[in-house]
């Protein structure tokens, strides 16, 4: 069984990065990786209510995959997707 790796390092209080080495990532358990949000229902509700950004535009779909150079927006505060290049 493969085991997914993924990390998230903060740059600084408005910004920060979620790296992962698979192809993509739910929008969901980006932003409770994150600790934008602290469960994944949160994360849910919060798309859901479209108080969550992505590339730019308001993103309501819950089950929304983000890939390596995805944007989000959330509650001030910006993260990226980086794939890992280990």
């Amino acid at each position: 069984m493969k085991v997914k790796k993924i990390s998230v390092s903060v740059r600084n209080e408005t910004q920060g990065k979620i790296i992962i080495n698979t192809d993509n990532i739910d929008l969901s358990a980006a932003l409770k990786l994150s600790g934008a949000l602290p469960t994944g229902g949160a994360a849910k509700r919060a798309v859901q209510d479209g108080d969550v950004f992505v590339n730019g535009s308001v993103c309501t779909v819950r089950g929304r995959k983000l890939k390596p150079g995805d944007k989000i927006v959330y509650g001030g505060k910006k993260y990226e997707v980086i794939a890992d290049d280990n």
